[in-house]
């Protein structure tokens, strides 16, 4: 551990703002995560595997809507250098959020039915039409994200994290003393996005951040033209975080397809454990970490430095938490949530290792809008879609396991998140040398 200290301080990267910033924003969810973790052994207890994987299902659904809501447009906001230009994208993201949430809607009420029973998925059908709300308050949370790491405002973020935290599994625990049910998990989850906003939203206004209305008015070019700007966005990364949803849900809804709702709350739990260090930090890292990159584009510094450090030092600190899952994770599991939570620790063996290169690629996947690498990364997800698809159909219809079939899921992605980041740096490297050149 001293090593990895001596190694981070170091590097002048480490004591730049980008750190500070990172620690800044890690204070806020490491007190969120410690609250989650706190809570969730009580919280286990009072629901069990079948209502998380209820939960899971829903979730995992709501995953591959979201991205559909603003087209991704929220994710431009850091880009503008004009405050005007980028509250335009707010206003712009918005409009197209109402308009595809009201779309799902009627879609959902004709057809939601048809849906559900077309993919085995009746386990969920009682709250397809909160998918449409989840849809549009996903986007109000993506717009107060993003309007923060645009203005650097990380200690408000941080606030509101633990906030949030706080107030949402003290809900969970006390409907579920009198109530624990999926339905009670699922619209906690549905309006912890709102929630989250508005919280934002009131902090960010007492600092006079805010975009102002009537800078709205004033972008250098019209709202049309602003979108149009941005397109690659919805052109390429929304169908790319659309896959990705789809891949990432997969194995949550196949499980739960093939073999019910308690095996797809197995997986769940397994993953929502393991995405405690990855929220802690790599999410962290991502947030400082994309307007930092983009700024070190527009200025000519060294961005593949940059890039560089920032993946080996997650890959450095990712080690520990992540390889104590893959050596005890049973034991870990049965141990905090209770006996009937022991197969959560197999699963979340197999999930450790390919979580791991996924924390440690969070530098890079900020990096892509800057590199201008979306529709790379487009056809990256169309073709990790394909494996990882093929993995969990060998495992379910070859095998007949679960258990296989995530961990041939979780090798698959391993491979690609290694391909992922060596393009990513390498690309970051031929930038430098062009503009060099």
């Amino acid at each position: 551990m001293h090593a990895v200290t001596r190694y981070l301080s170091g590097n002048r990267f480490t004591r730049s703002n980008f750190v500070r910033n990172v620690a800044l924003v890690m204070t806020g969810t490491a007190g969120a995560q410690a609250l989650n973790m706190a809570f969730t052994p009580i919280i286990t207890r009072l629901y069990g595997p079948e209502a998380f994987g209820v939960l899971g299902t829903f979730v995992a659904m709501l995953t591959i809507a979201t991205p559909l809501a603003a087209l991704n447009y929220p994710m431009a906001i850091v880009l503008p250098k004009r405050d005007m230009d980028a509250a335009a994208l707010v206003k712009l993201s918005l409009f197209i959020a109402l308009i595809t949430s009201l779309v799902a809607l009627i879609l959902l009420f004709f057809f939601g039915h048809i849906i559900a029973k077309l993919f085995n998925l009746q386990s969920i059908e009682a709250y397809v039409l909160l998918m449409p709300l989840g849809m549009l308050l996903a986007t109000t949370m993506a717009l107060a994200n993003e309007w923060v790491a645009r203005k650097k405002l990380f200690k408000i973020k941080a606030q509101v994290t633990v906030m949030q935290a706080l107030w949402l599994n003290l809900a969970k625990v006390g409907l579920g003393l009198f109530l624990p049910v999926a339905a009670v998990l699922i619209v906690l989850t549905v309006i912890a996005n709102a929630t989250y906003a508005l919280m934002m939203y009131f902090k960010v206004k007492a600092v006079s951040q805010l975009p102002a209305l009537s800078s709205i008015g004033q972008a250098t070019k019209p709202l049309a033209a602003i979108a149009k700007n941005h397109s690659d966005f919805a052109y390429y990364r929304t169908p790319q975080i659309f896959l990705n949803g789809v891949s990432q849900s997969l194995p949550v809804l196949m499980l739960a397809a093939f073999f019910g709702p308690a095996a797809a709350g197995f997986y769940s739990l397994g993953r929502t454990i393991l995405g405690i260090p990855s929220t802690l930090l790599g999410q962290s890292v991502s947030s400082v970490f994309y307007p930092r990159f983009n700024e070190s584009v527009q200025a000519g510094e060294n961005s593949y430095s940059l890039l560089l450090k920032a993946t080996l030092s997650l890959a450095v600190l990712g080690i520990v938490p992540f390889g104590l899952i893959i050596l005890m994770g049973p034991w870990l599991f049965t141990l905090a949530f209770g006996d009937q939570w022991g197969d959560a620790g197999q699963y979340a063996r197999w999930l450790a290792l390919w979580t791991f290169f996924a924390f440690v690629n969070r530098p890079c996947i900020a990096a892509i809008p800057v590199l201008a690498l979306q529709g790379y990364f487009l056809a990256f997800e169309t073709v990790g879609l394909l494996m990882r698809g093929a993995a969990l159909l060998v495992g379910f219809l070859v095998f007949n396991d679960p258990l296989i079939a995530v961990a041939l899921f979780s090798c698959v992605n391993v491979l690609l998140y290694l391909m992922l980041a060596i393009a990513t740096i390498i690309s970051a490297k031929l930038h430098r040398v062009q503009e060099a050149v």
